[in-house]
């Protein structure tokens, strides 16, 4: 993975002061909250309606062994002893003293780790496939991408005061494992028979109040200019996006507002106007950054999954097949009963750690749907790896299963929210509790959110809630057929919002109807779109 070079350490080890003397300042009651709230929300604080929460950058998902280790410090230290993973798959401590702050990001940065861009109107951390380096026919490993881009965008002076958040997300595969779709730029490197290597490009992605699909604005670009194009596209929106109201200053709104083709004339004009031939992608940084996320492992006997029928289940719902034969990545569930998804205690993270450093090149990735991976473990390691999994709750088989569910922290946290998300996730496992009946179910993703900023992600679930206020209570929409894989799709409302009690009965006769009335080897999305959602309205509110 790759290393701080020391520019890098003392760019991080500036902004911990900087912070530490700006909190001093504000504690003191010599800078007002107006003026600190831009500075603290640049490093990642935000204040919500228990305590201050820091979210932590894990740039394009990749975490060593010993940055695993001492984030479980920091979660004992000055937390409550447990972390958050987000679907930004980024960390984040909720019940931290604002005080402490600046010793926090101290801690970071002795680990090559911080909370700079992650939130504020600015480039954030960027994302990619959490099996990058793992799997066939990758382009290229996609985190070399994403740290080029991480290099470019940290900092950059141009795009500090966006009108608006801007998330990027890089694939290198067919397959679409980050949501490229969904983002306000999305990525595809291909390999290229006149460039050796480009890329497709697109625009005006994102979810929040107004879910919108990209749009492929470019294809087949030379990946060398990568920085000027994504210049390129970054300016005409830094000079023509919306200021005046939140609501409409995205990217997305800009590109629906213009039309398509008169932002690719813009940012075409501005690529040909502005090129910057130091912005080019030169051969020998390209492969130095491949050089700092090489795999090497030496291929060994396929073992396959013979053992228990535990064993069997698990190595079938939760590995996934590596480059390399005779290794699979393994997924850890974060979605268990009792814990909200996406939740860890440091002692897990101790433990994960340890397993890393023991049988996964001391690497460990995390996931844009609040889960963690073992990139690089030897399938002759797996039944130890599973018993020590097992003995600390962390081998929970139910991979892309009804119960591995998305949520966000809801109104039990977030002051944005309009209803909880938590109890819902509890009450998915309450109520598909028989993991025999989801691996009947098959692949079915449920995702929540506490309000229409969409953070649970739930516009491009199979079942999508959303939490919405109704005469003061909380009340729940039902969206169905939504996806985020290649051909991404948005939900579509089911009907009426319904109160909290009767989301889980809902749901059980939609799968229910789902299970009895599929076809050989459909799966929910395409039974929705086979079904129609008027049906499965009729069916799902039969009792109302």
């Amino acid at each position: 993975m790759y290393k701080y070079t020391p520019i890098d350490q003392a760019i991080v080890d500036a902004r911990v002061s900087q912070f530490s003397e700006q909190m001093t300042r504000y504690l003191a009651g010599t800078l007002p909250e107006e003026q600190f709230m831009p500075l603290r929300l640049q490093n990642g604080l935000y204040i919500q309606r228990h305590a201050p929460m820091l979210r932590v950058a894990i740039p394009y998902g990749t975490l060593a062994g010993y940055q695993l280790r001492h984030l479980a410090h920091i979660a004992r230290q000055y937390d409550r002893g447990y972390g958050h993973f987000t679907t930004r798959q980024n960390i984040q401590f909720n019940w931290l003293a604002l005080e402490q702050v600046p010793a926090v990001l101290g801690e970071l940065a002795t680990v090559q780790m911080h909370a700079i861009q992650t939130s504020g109107a600015c480039v954030r951390n960027t994302t990619t496939d959490p099996l990058a380096g793992t799997v066939p026919n990758e382009a290229i490993d996609p985190r070399v991408v994403c740290e080029l881009i991480r290099q470019w965008s940290t900092f950059h002076p141009e795009f500090a005061y966006l009108p608006r958040k801007f998330k990027i997300a890089v694939v290198a595969t067919e397959e679409d494992r980050a949501a490229i779709e969904v983002h306000d730029v999305g990525i595809r490197i291909k390999k290229h028979v006149i460039h050796g290597l480009a890329f497709d490009l697109w625009v005006g992605g994102g979810l929040g109040r107004t879910p919108l699909l990209g749009h492929r604005l470019l294809a087949d670009l030379p990946l060398d200019e990568l920085r000027n194009w994504l210049t390129a596209v970054l300016r005409v929106y830094n000079l023509a996006g919306r200021r005046d109201n939140k609501y409409k200053a995205r990217i997305k709104i800009l590109v629906n507002a213009m039309g398509v083709e008169a932002f690719r004339e813009a940012v075409t004009h501005r690529y040909l106007t502005d090129h910057d031939s130091d912005l080019k992608i030169s051969p020998e940084t390209l492969e130095e950054l491949k050089g700092s996320f090489a795999c090497h492992l030496k291929p060994q006997p396929a073992e396959g999954h013979q053992g228990s029928p535990d064993f069997q289940r698990w190595y079938r719902q939760n590995t996934k097949p590596h480059r390399i034969m005779g290794y699979r990545s393994v997924f850890i569930s974060l979605k268990r009963p009792g814990t909200a998804p996406g939740d860890v205690t440091a002692l897990q993270m101790d433990v994960i750690a340890d397993l890393a450093d023991r049988f996964s090149q001391s690497e460990i990735r995390t996931t844009h749907d609040q889960n963690l991976i073992l990139p690089h473990v030897a399938e002759s390691d797996l039944k130890e790896l599973l018993q020590t999994l097992s003995a600390h709750d962390l081998a929970h088989p139910n991979l892309g299963l009804i119960s591995d569910s998305i949520a966000c922290p809801g109104l039990d946290f977030c002051s944005l929210a309009n209803a909880p998300s938590l109890s819902l996730a509890e009450a998915l496992h309450e109520t598909f509790d028989d993991l025999d009946e989801q691996v009947d179910i098959g692949p079915l993703e449920v995702k929540i959110s506490g309000c229409m900023n969409a953070c649970g992600h739930h516009h491009i679930a199979h079942i999508g809630i959303l939490g919405v206020e109704k005469k003061g209570q909380p009340w729940y929409q039902i969206t169905l057929g939504g996806r985020d894989q290649q051909g991404a799709a948005l939900g579509k409302r089911l009907g009426p919002a319904v109160p909290h009690d009767d989301v889980l009965p809902l749901i059980k006769r939609l799968v229910d109807t789902y299970v009895s009335e599929r076809q050989p080897g459909e799966y929910f999305v395409g039974f929705v779109d086979r079904i129609g959602v008027d049906y499965l309205k009729e069916v799902s509110y039969a009792t109302h």
